[in-house]
């Protein structure tokens, strides 16, 4: 028989009076590695998406251009003194840059800087006007589309279908040939008339991939109308691409009121805008082309901000264009 060397004892005795080390249970509990803090309230859409925007430079950059235009465009004294319509002087006529006037003179011997400021009012008074109307036209006819369907469905799409036919810029230089006493508003109205296509078939379209969630369903459930849904349930959670359009549409609608102005055709002569000092300064495009430089400079200045904020706020709301 083989030796025992335990004191005479059975390996199975032995095995008995080993000492054996177990961790603590109530060290860390299974409740706490498993715990969540629902303390805080749940983060909404809007707040994910303004948290990605806070990290993206292109953001910051658009918006304090937006910011400086708007500011220029409400408040033009606080940047220079010269009334660009009263203080011209033929006698300056196509002059060099002078103390006071940093971008020289025109034809009409008037400050260039002072009329590249006041011209950011008409721009950006013209493009929020028409943005406006197109949101509640375009939007409006877009979610009554997508939400109640059928016959109603298929009159509204093919009056947009119609309108969507017909291109903006010419549809407006033929309309505004009958008006002789034209101002902002009016021009807003003109392209908005026209403009409003776009978004009402981006609302149809994120109206019907929303009004078949499970939200909506409950809330039909519990009795509310088809019109409180649309309008407390089903927009709200469909706007995101309406504001990514608006965004873009307000550079858009810009670049379509300096066309008019260009062509005559948009703001009057009284009326400071960028457009009308294009179309003034092409005379002299051989001779003096900084007179064009200065306004078609910030006319694409800011609309590169309204462009660049809308690709911004674009990926921060669209999980499918965001980058990886």
């Amino acid at each position: 028989m083989p030796e025992n060397t335990d004191g005479g004892r059975s390996p199975v005795a032995a095995r008995r009076h080993q000492e054996h080390f177990f961790a603590e249970t109530d060290e860390t509990g299974l409740g706490a590695v498993d715990a969540v803090d629902d303390s805080g309230a749940p983060s909404s859409m809007w707040s994910e998406a303004w948290r990605k925007l806070r990290r993206r430079p292109i953001f910051w950059v658009s918006a304090a251009i937006i910011v400086v235009v708007c500011v220029v465009a409400l408040f033009p004294q606080l940047f220079t003194s010269i009334d660009p319509r009263r203080d011209c002087d033929l006698g300056n006529s196509y002059g060099p840059p002078a103390p006071g006037h940093p971008f020289g003179f025109d034809q009409q011997g008037c400050d260039i800087f002072s009329r590249t400021i006041y011209g950011a009012r008409a721009s950006v008074t013209v493009g929020v006007l028409a943005t406006a109307i197109v949101i509640v036209v375009g939007a409006t006819i877009g979610a009554v589309a997508g939400y109640f369907g059928g016959w109603i469905d298929s009159v509204l799409s093919r009056l947009t279908d119609i309108f969507f036919a017909i291109p903006i810029v010419l549809a407006a230089i033929v309309i505004m040939q009958v008006f002789t006493d034209r101002d902002a508003v009016m021009v807003a109205v003109v392209l908005a008339s026209f403009g409003w296509t776009n978004i009402a078939r981006i609302t149809r379209g994120s109206v019907m991939s929303v009004k078949n969630n499970d939200f909506v369903t409950a809330a039909r459930s519990l009795g509310m109308g088809r019109g409180s849904i649309l309008v407390r349930h089903v927009l709200p959670n469909a706007a995101a691409p309406i504001i990514v359009y608006a965004t873009v549409a307000l550079g858009i609608f810009i670049v379509a009121e300096a066309t008019l102005s260009f062509l005559s055709l948009g703001l009057p002569e009284n009326i400071v805008s960028w457009g009308g000092d294009i179309s003034a300064g092409q005379r002299a495009v051989r001779t003096n082309a900084e007179i064009i430089f200065y306004p078609a400079g910030a006319l694409a200045l800011t609309v590169l901000g309204f462009i660049m904020m809308g690709d911004a706020v674009r990926d921060a709301l669209d999980p499918k264009q965001r980058e990886r």
